[in-house]
């Protein structure tokens, strides 16, 4: 896609495929210099996405800003919050839903999405941005995993961002019907620095290789018959 000159954009940076490959194709199309990635800390279980969000935003020359919400989760028990009691799952999200019913999983942090989204859109307007970026993908989505990742979650955030901005600001969200596998591989073609992300659930010093997002990682770059440089 040619550059759009004059346009400004916001991106959700969390570090992790899905965002830093967003990040690459906001560049592409707006160039670096008008390009913004929002970094958000809600009280997750490490820093290791935020340090990752940070050599992603340093690769690209991009301009970076970071909020802290983490104020706004301290009542609840998701499994993905640090001060949560309980343990991250070690099974893919279709395998927790098969023994504990369709819905939303336990590192579903609550409506989580919706409030970084109307964050984002504040400071994307106060930045002169047209158009925050968000990379909801149909993985995630399914079977209502995470339903701040649907098609109808992405439609009604973006009517109310482009209502509550007097149309000032829209939302995108271009990859929310497309799986993991799909974004590897736009990424591949894109010379993404995999190796500067971060996916895993668990902030050691290598992925676990057992929490969902791991699963789903994994799974995306064997579908493209590439190697993650994580686990090279």
């Amino acid at each position: 896609m040619a550059e759009a000159y004059g346009e400004k954009a916001l991106v959700l940076c969390s570090g992790g495929v899905d965002s830093t490959t967003l990040l690459a194709m906001a560049v592409k199309r707006f160039g670096a210099q008008n390009v913004f990635a929002l970094s958000i800390s809600y009280g997750q279980r490490h820093g290791r996405e935020i340090e990752a969000a940070q050599a992603v935003a340093a690769f690209y020359g991009v301009q970076q800003r970071f909020l802290d919400l983490a104020a706004i989760f301290a009542d609840s028990n998701c499994s993905l919050l640090a001060h949560s009691t309980e343990a991250v799952p070690e099974s893919s999200y279709a395998q927790q839903q098969a023994e504990g019913g369709d819905g939303p999983v336990s590192t579903y942090v609550p409506f989580r999405n919706g409030l970084f989204l109307s964050s984002a859109a504040s400071m994307a307007l106060s930045l002169g941005c047209s158009v925050v970026l968000y990379g909801a993908h149909h993985d995630d989505w399914a079977g209502d995993a995470y339903p701040d990742c649907s098609q109808a979650f992405v439609d009604a955030m973006g009517a109310a961002i482009s209502e509550g901005t007097g149309g000032q600001l829209r939302l995108e969200a271009p990859f929310v019907q497309l799986t993991k596998a799909d974004i590897v591989r736009e990424g591949l073609a894109l010379g993404v620095p995999y190796q500067l992300t971060w996916s895993c659930y668990e902030g050691g010093e290598t992925p676990c290789g057992k929490c969902a997002t791991c699963i789903d990682r994994a799974a995306a770059f064997a579908a493209n018959n590439a190697l993650d440089p994580l686990l090279g």
